[in-house]
């Protein structure tokens, strides 16, 4: 029962919206141009909606499931954003000066505020500073966990860090794909990657297949050498189950910043401020936060390096004068080291004092040894002159400190003594003096190799107190010159540690002012997340549904711009401005009697309203005593003759003698299409007669076996000059003797967008009768028909849309529920249903729509003559 309901509410919604539509164009007069046009063009959206609601409905539900996917697989674009204080050269805001001061620093600050704070937002979007960004977090490597359908972003939760080396890097001008599978026992990493030739061209793609069984793992190509290793520095890190893929893309760090040039939006949050809103759009929101922190960095770290380019340069100086005064300095100071260490010097003074006591000291050790000497040569003289039987009592205690020499004397007497003593008792023989005398003997020789030895000894001391006597005496005749060098070389060494000292002074002093550097921008609200970007659910449906409505609109748009054929009545409407007199739809052949013939005698169903139609506007156009109605067309099979035929049984219905002359003479076909196999009768034979009369035009004439007021003078045999048989002045005195004779004349003749007969017969017709075709009849034929009619070269033109398919549905709309198919529709006893077939409705066979009969009242009037 809902449904029924619906479906009676929207068929009266189409009957009342056509019957409004209709209303607006059928009184064209009452309305200016455009609302016409404009109510005509929304007519024709209209039916165009209804008639291909399936399409419509289609298209719409496709849209949307389109849609449904998109929000479904498409990565979302988040906003990231984050807002910077830009501080001034010193590195502080106004607010912290007071005073004339404060006020003298704003002056000078106007143009900082004015055009620094936009050179400051050019610098922030450089690209120079965004490749920094990437290089330092590496974003020029991005990461897919593979899906079934869609491909999930990871960013410092990939299970696999990829890299690839710094010269592969700066070379490199085309990305480098990547995708890794866990095999369980062994990981394959498939990819591909281009050679870079120069910084456009390239060579080829190439394959990379590779089987490792574990990770880290180095893969050699042209452009560089691969990397991959496990992820280890991320807390949360995306498992790689066995059969699962991870992709990896390496891009150029240059594209990249690029790209991150793009998204990053820099705008001040007032006019009056330093204050920058910075917002990125990214895919995901901690990559986005981690760019604009690193971003921020780098800005300060560029901004420091600018500030301190002239402390740099002073410490390098300085670092530079440092190790060559440092050098310097060593070398003096070796050399110091060298001449002291070669002058055996400690300091001149203590040296200088040394070499004078130690002088002293020598000289008094070099007379002791020269004693000692003397002594040891007067014992030995003494030894000398000493008998060899004589055993006499040796010095003693002479001062000579050899004590072998002292104790072997000191023996030697004593041992004389006691031999001395045993001579006063005893002879020389005595054997107690006998050992006495063997001792002193050995002892003699002891004695003297004693001295001699003591006294090699003593010139050895002597010559080594004389040799050390010399040196502490050169020292100190040499202190003189010692003190010039070391005074030469102490300046030097003054000179160059002071120089040295004062850099490494400055150097410091550099170091505090670099440390005490202050960053450029002030992060006074760290990178946060702001909102999400796109796809935006409203509005992607939204799109969804404009395009499902609009994909149709374009698609029938362009159907019916480009077909080159007319369709309608409205199609002819825009091609020319002459009038139409009816529109005849295709008539069911079941419908069909001998001639074509679809106009019945007492029948009112919609093919006898259209001719009927038809035969009121020719009367209308008609003047007093006018008869001839020429019927032609552009093109052969546009049913010019099917049309002329019904029109004439029109008239004969209303008890009119009437004639069709067939003047298609070069391709007669009115003998056929009435099923007379006469064809040697016709208007040919009159055109070919020199004197003609009624007698010869009435044995040519045939009846048409249809209807007893309708005559026909068909076009007889063909002949070989039709152009010239038309010419001649017998067609005018048949058509005059024709008019003498019956009430009507109705002219079939050839196409006159073929041949020029027609123009020919255009003398003697009153009114010419367009038939154009729906869908048939080509659209240029009507810039021809203008001519004719602007030139007059064919008498008061009016034109008959035939052969509109009632089975279209735009066709079933403009016509079925508009002018004639409302009345057979739902009111006639018949209607006209799919492909122009008649439908019996005994419901409505009683019935009379009151527009049927205001039309029937309309006709008879028009049949008696009266004026409508």
């Amino acid at each position: 029962m809902r449904r029924k309901l619906l479906y009676f509410c929207f068929c009266n919604t189409i009957i009342f919206t056509s019957f409004m539509v209709d209303n607006i164009n059928v009184n064209p007069g009452a309305e200016s141009e455009d609302e016409q046009q404009s109510s005509f063009s929304f007519a024709k959206i209209w039916r165009m909606v209804i008639l291909n609601w399936q399409w419509f409905l289609i298209s719409l539900f496709a849209c949307l499931f389109i849609a449904f996917l998109f929000m479904r697989y498409t990565d979302p674009t988040y906003e990231v954003g984050a807002k910077l204080y830009v501080k001034d050269d010193q590195g502080q805001s106004t607010r912290y000066r007071s005073g004339a001061y404060s006020m003298l620093q704003d002056m000078s600050n106007l143009g900082i505020t004015s055009y620094g704070i936009d050179n400051e937002m050019e610098v922030i979007t450089s690209s120079s500073i965004a490749e920094e960004a990437v290089r330092d977090l590496k974003l020029y490597v991005s990461y897919w966990h593979v899906g079934r359908v869609h491909d999930a972003i990871l960013y410092r939760s990939q299970p696999f860090n990829v890299d690839l080396d710094p010269t592969g890097l700066e070379k490199l001008n085309m990305p480098i794909k990547l995708k890794i599978k866990n095999k369980g026992n062994a990981y394959h990493v498939t990819g591909t990657y281009c050679v870079a030739v120069d910084e456009i061209y390239y060579e080829g793609p190439y394959l990379i297949d590779k089987t490792f069984a574990s990770l880290p793992a180095t893969i050699k190509t042209g452009a560089g050498y691969i990397t991959v290793s496990p992820n280890t520095t991320s807390d949360v890190i995306d498992t790689l189950d066995v059969g699962e893929s991870m992709k990896a893309m390496i891009v150029s760090p240059r594209v990249t910043a690029y790209s991150y040039c793009k998204k990053l939006n820099v705008e001040l949050t007032t006019k009056q401020s330093t204050v920058m809103l910075l917002t990125l759009n990214d895919k995901n929101i901690r990559r986005g936060r981690d760019y604009l922190s690193q971003l921020i960095t780098c800005y300060n770290r560029q901004a420091n390096d600018d500030k301190n380019e002239i402390s740099l340069r002073t410490e390098e100086f300085i670092n530079d004068r440092l190790s060559k005064i440092s050098a310097e300095l060593g070398t003096t100071e070796g050399d110091l080291e060298s001449y002291k260490r070669s002058n055996r010097l400690v300091t001149l003074s203590v040296n200088a004092k040394t070499s004078v006591e130690g002088a002293a000291d020598y000289e008094q050790r070099l007379s002791e040894a020269n004693t000692q000497l003397s002594l040891i040569n007067s014992l030995i003289d003494e030894m000398n002159t000493m008998s060899s039987s004589g055993y006499d009592m040796l010095p003693a205690n002479i001062g000579i400190n050899d004590n072998t020499t002292v104790s072997l004397i000191s023996t030697y007497n004593n041992i004389v003594l006691q031999r001395n003593k045993l001579l006063r008792t005893a002879s020389v023989d005595n054997p107690a003096v006998t050992p006495l005398t063997a001792q002193l003997d050995d002892l003699k020789k002891s004695i003297r190799q004693a001295l001699s030895q003591a006294k090699r000894t003593a010139e050895i001391q002597r010559q080594a107190i004389a040799r050390q006597l010399g040196t502490y005496s050169g020292e100190i005749s040499r202190s003189p010159e010692q003190e010039r060098v070391l005074a030469q070389i102490g300046r030097q060494q003054e000179t160059k540690s002071g120089l040295y000292l004062t850099l490494l002074q400055k150097r410091e002093e550099n170091s505090i002012n670099l440390a005490a550097t202050s960053d450029k921008g002030k992060i006074i609200e760290s990178p946060q997340f702001t909102g999400s970007m796109s796809p935006r659910k409203i509005l992607v449906y939204l799109i969804a549904l404009v395009l499902g409505l609009g994909i149709p609109v374009g698609v029938l748009y362009l159907m019916e711009f480009f077909k080159f054929r007319i369709e309608d009545h409205d199609d002819v409407t825009k091609l020319t401005s002459l009038p139409i007199l009816a529109d005849i739809a295709v008539a069911n052949d079941a419908t069909k009697t001998r001639g074509d013939i679809v106009v019945h005698e007492n029948k009112n169903n919609t093919m006898e309203e259209v001719f009927r139609s038809l035969r009121t506007n020719l009367q209308f156009m008609l003047k007093n005593d006018e008869r001839v109605i020429m019927f032609t067309s552009s093109l052969s099979g546009e049913g010019k003759t099917f049309c002329a035929a019904n029109l004439a049984i029109s008239f004969a219905l209303l008890g009119k003698k009437v004639i069709i002359v067939g003047l298609d003479i070069r391709k007669p076909r009115l003998a056929e299409l009435f099923e007379i196999h006469n064809h040697h009768n016709g208007i040919t034979n009159l055109l070919t007669t020199d004197d003609v009369t009624w007698d010869d035009v009435d044995a040519e004439i045939l009846p048409s076996e249809v209807n007893d007021n309708l005559d026909l003078l068909m076009a007889g045999p063909v002949p070989p000059n039709p152009a010239e048989l038309i010419c001649r002045s017998n067609l005018d005195k048949v058509i005059s003797l024709l008019h003498d004779r019956y009430d009507y004349i109705i002219i079939d003749t050839a196409p006159v967008g073929l041949v020029s007969d027609t123009l020919q017969i255009g003398r003697v017709a009153n009114i010419t009768v367009y038939v154009c075709r729906a869908d048939y009849t080509p659209k240029r034929f009507f810039e021809q028909l203008n001519a004719y009619a602007a030139e007059k070269r064919m008498p008061n033109i009016g034109i008959v849309v035939n052969g509109i398919d009632m089975s279209k549905k735009k066709h079933r709309y403009n016509y079925g529920y508009g002018y004639y198919g409302r009345m057979g529709a739902y009111y006639g006893k018949y209607y006209y249903g799919s492909y122009g077939h008649y439908y019996s409705n005994s419901r409505y066979a009683d019935k009379g729509d009151i527009s049927v009969k205001r039309r029937k009242h309309r006709h008879r009037r028009s049949d008696d003559g009266s004026k409508s």
